[in-house]
C-alpha cells in the first residue's frame, strides 16, 4: 500500500445496524460440562501437543501465527494482508453491570450499541449524548459477577430486601441523592473484594436472561461488511481485597454456540488458570474459538504479572502455554489510567510520566513494596523472554489493546466528547473534577485523574466479527489513548531504506512481519531493521515524533531496555545521547484550542538496530506521539467557567502503541 492508499484507509468510516441469528444450544448441558471441565483442571489445565507451531518461512524470516503451544490451536494467517485499520472497543459496561448501575447508569446493551453506530441517545444523567464518528466494531463487556442483580434490587426485589444491606442500597439507589448512591457503588466494590457480598447477589439465577439479552443485542447490531459486534463480558477478579485480575472474555462465535452458556464469575472461582479452563472446555464443546484481554494491572498490587501461579505454586510449561494460548492482548490505557510503565521503572524514558494511577489496587489498598516490576506491560514484555528459557514458552507475548471501560453505556475517548467513568461523573455534574470516583479507606480517585482512552485499531482483511477477532488473536493490533492515529510496523532482515518512501505495505509483508509476528535466527550477520508507518487522526492533531521501544534479555539472563527516536516533526536535531527537543505547545488555556503549527501529518521511518544482538532474545515496540492537545479538564474549565485545583493536568500527548514484534535467536 503507497502513501496515498494508507491516507485513504484512514479516512473511510462505516456505520451500520443490522439483525442475525442462530440457534440456540442446549444450555444446562454447555454450563454442566463447561463447568465440570473447569473443576477437573484443578489448577492444571491441559492442552494438546504438538512439535512445532504452525509458522510461515520465507527465506530468512519466520512467522508464527499461533503461540507455542501446538498446531491444533494455531490460526491460519489471513489470505489476504490487511489494507484498513478498523477502530472499536472492547471494554464498555452499561447500567446492567452492578456497580455501573449502583451508580445510576440506565442505559442497556442496545443504547450502546445505537451511541457506538452514531446515533444520538440520551445520557444516564439525561442529557444529549452522541459520537462524532461512529465505531467500526464494538461490544459490551459488562460483569459477570451479579449480572441481572441491579435492576432486581432497584425493583425492591422482595428476597433480595430480607438482607439489610441490600435493602439499604435500594434505599441509596432511590433517594436521589448521587452521593449515597455512589457510596453504595463503593461499598460494593468493596464487598466483592473481600469475598463478602450478600448470598442473594451471587445467586446465578438473575443471570440467565441479562445474559441472553446481551447476546441478542449484539447478534441484533451485527452487520457484517458495516459493523461488527462481539458477544463479550468481563470476569472480574479482585483478589485479596482489590487486586485487580480483570478480564474481558471476547468470543469469535454467534448466538448459537454462546446464548446457551452462561458466563463464568469469581463467586466460582478467583483463578485465572480456571478461567482459560472454562475457556478451553467451551471450545472443546462447541468448536468455537475465545480470547480474553487482562487490562488494569497498575491496580493489581504486583499480581498481574506475577511469576506464579494464583495459589503460588510454581509456575509450569501448561500454565505458560494456556496463558499464552488464550491472552493474546493486553489493555495499556483505559479510563483508570495507563499501564505501559512507570517512571520508577523506566526513568530513562522521558514519556513515561502520564495518567498514572499507583497509589494502591481497586479499593485503594496500599502497594507493598516491590510490586511496580510485576504491573505494567513492558517490565512483562522484558520478563517473558527472560522466563521462555525457564519453561519453554513465552507467557507474557501480548500485543496491544486500549479500551475506555466505561460504566455509562456511552464509549467517549474524544477529550472534548468524554462522558466519565460513571453516571456521576458525567458532564451534567460540572464540579465532577473535585468528586471522588474510588474511595478506599486510605486515599480516594478524584474524578479529573481519569483519563478520556482508549480505543483499538485493527488491521484486518475485513470488517466482520471473523476478521477482527482473528487479527486481535494474531496481535495485529494497535492502541490509542483516543485519537484515530494510524499506525504501521514491520519487522525483518532485508529492508532498505528506500522500503519506508515506496509501498511500504507491500515491502513489509513481502520482506518480514507485521506487529505482533516474530523474527528468528542468525542471518548471517544481519541487523534487525523495521519500517514504520504514522498516519495522525483526519480530525485530530499533528503528530510529534514515533519512536521505537526496545526490551531485551542479555547473555546473563538480565533484562534491559532502550527508546529509540526515529523519526519525529520538524527541523528539530538529534543530540549524541538519542534525545531530540520538545515539539512545543500550541494549547491555549484561554479557550482550550490548540493549533496545526508544529507538528507533521505523517511520519514514515525506517530503522536498524546498529546494537543488535543475535544471541539476544528482544522486543520492539512502536509508541507514537501527538503535539500537545487539551485534555478533558480543560475543556471542562473553559465550558463551565470554573476554577480547578493547579495540580489537575489541563494539557496531554495522546500516544498510540504497536504490538510488538519478538526476535528469537
Amino acid at each position: 500500500m503507497n502513501r496515498q492508499g494508507f491516507a485513504l484507509s484512514v479516512l473511510a468510516a462505516v456505520i451500520a445496524l443490522s439483525a442475525c441469528g442462530g440457534e440456540r444450544e442446549d444450555k444446562a448441558t454447555a454450563e454442566i460440562e463447561i463447568e465440570q471441565e473447569v473443576t477437573k483442571a484443578e489448577g492444571k489445565p491441559q492442552v494438546d501437543q504438538a512439535d512445532k507451531p504452525v509458522a510461515e518461512s520465507t527465506g530468512e524470516k519466520e512467522q508464527i501465527i499461533g503461540e507455542e503451544f501446538g498446531a491444533d490451536t494455531a490460526l491460519v494467517e489471513s489470505p489476504v494482508h490487511p489494507t484498513r485499520a478498523y477502530f472499536g472497543d472492547t471494554h464498555v459496561h452499561t447500567g446492567w453491570s452492578a456497580d455501573a448501575g449502583m451508580d445510576g447508569a440506565i442505559l442497556t446493551p442496545e443504547d450502546a450499541y445505537r451511541f457506538a453506530t452514531g446515533e444520538e441517545v440520551k445520557s444516564n444523567s439525561g442529557l444529549r449524548a452522541k459520537l462524532a464518528r461512529p465505531y467500526d466494531w464494538f461490544m459490551i463487556t459488562d460483569h459477570s459477577d451479579g449480572m441481572g442483580v441491579i435492576n432486581e434490587l432497584i425493583a425492591g426485589n422482595p428476597e433480595m430486601m430480607s438482607d439489610p444491606t441490600l435493602k439499604r442500597w435500594n434505599e441509596a439507589l432511590n433517594s436521589g441523592d448521587e452521593k449515597k448512591a455512589a457510596d453504595a457503588k463503593s461499598e460494593l466494590i468493596v464487598m466483592q473484594s473481600e469475598g463478602k457480598l450478600p448470598k442473594e447477589v451471587m445467586d446465578p439465577k438473575w443471570m440467565k436472561s441479562a445474559w441472553e439479552k446481551t447476546v441478542d443485542a449484539a447478534e441484533k447490531f451485527y452487520k457484517p461488511g458495516e459493523f461488527s459486534t462481539f458477544i463479550a463480558y468481563e470476569w472480574t477478579v479482585n483478589a485479596d481485597g482489590g487486586d485487580n485480575l480483570h478480564r474481558n472474555v471476547i468470543f469469535r462465535d454467534d448466538a448459537s454456540k454462546t446464548r446457551g452458556l452462561l458466563p463464568l464469575t469469581t463467586f466460582q472461582t478467583q483463578d485465572p488458570e480456571k478461567l482459560w479452563a472454562w475457556m478451553k472446555a467451551y471450545e472443546d464443546k462447541t468448536g468455537g474459538r475465545v480470547l480474553a484481554i487482562p487490562h488494569n494491572g497498575n491496580m493489581s498490587n504486583g499480581r498481574m504479572f506475577e511469576e506464579k501461579r494464583f495459589d503460588g505454586s510454581p509456575m509450569t510449561r501448561e500454565w505458560a502455554e494456556m496463558r499464552a494460548r488464550y491472552e493474546p492482548l493486553y489493555e495499556v490505557t483505559q479510563i483508570k489510567g495507563q499501564s505501559e510503565s512507570h517512571p520508577s521503572l523506566s526513568p530513562e524514558d522521558e514519556f513515561a510520566n502520564w495518567d498514572l494511577w499507583d497509589r494502591g489496587n481497586l479499593i485503594l489498598k496500599p502497594k507493598p513494596p516491590g510490586s511496580f516490576p510485576y504491573e505494567y506491560w513492558r517490565p512483562a514484555l522484558k520478563a517473558g523472554m527472560r522466563l521462555e528459557k525457564q519453561l519453554g514458552v513465552n507467557p507474557f507475548q501480548y500485543g496491544a489493546n486500549a479500551g475506555t471501560d466505561t460504566h455509562t453505556g456511552l464509549s467517549t475517548p474524544d477529550d472534548d466528547n468524554f462522558f466519565g467513568k460513571f453516571k456521576t461523573l458525567e458532564p451534567s455534574n460540572k464540579t465532577r473534577w473535585d468528586f471522588p470516583l474510588l474511595s478506599g479507606p486510605t486515599d480516594t480517585y478524584m474524578g479529573w485523574e481519569q483519563a478520556a482512552s482508549g480505543i483499538t485499531g485493527v488491521w484486518a482483511s475485513e470488517n466482520t466479527r471473523e476478521a477482527i477477532w482473528d487479527a486481535m488473536m494474531r496481535k495485529e493490533t494497535f492502541a490509542t489513548t483516543g485519537p484515530r492515529m494510524t499506525l504501521r510496523f514491520f519487522g525483518g532482515f532485508d529492508f532498505e531504506k528506500s522500503d519506508a518512501e515506496g509501498d511500504l505495505a507491500a515491502a513489509g509483508y513481502a520482506k518480514g512481519v507485521p506487529m505482533g509476528g516474530k523474527l528468528k535466527g542468525d542471518k548471517g550477520g544481519k541487523r534487525i531493521k523495521f519500517l514504520v508507518a504514522a498516519m495522525k487522526d483526519p480530525e485530530g492533531a499533528n503528530l510529534d515524533r514515533v519512536q521505537i521501544i526496545k526490551g531485551w534479555v542479555d547473555g546473563n539472563g538480565d533484562t534491559h531496555e532502550k527508546v529509540y527516536n526515529v523519526k519525529w516533526s520538524g527541523n528539530r536535531k538529534m543530540d549524541g545521547q538519542g534525545h531530540i527537543p520538545h515539539v512545543g505547545d500550541t494549547v491555549n488555556l484561554k479557550n482550550a484550542t490548540y493549533s496545526e503549527d508544529i507538528g507533521d501529518a505523517q511520519l514514515y521511518g525506517y530503522f536498524e538496530d546498529k546494537e543488535f544482538n543475535p544471541a539476544h532474545k528482544a522486543v520492539y515496540y512502536v509508541r507514537v506521539l501527538q503535539i500537545p492537545t487539551p485534555r478533558w479538564t480543560l475543556y471542562d474549565k473553559v465550558r463551565n467557567k470554573i476554577e480547578m485545583d493547579k495540580k489537575v493536568p489541563m494539557v496531554q500527548q495522546e500516544r498510540a502503541f504497536s504490538s510488538p514484534i519478538w526476535y528469537t535467536p
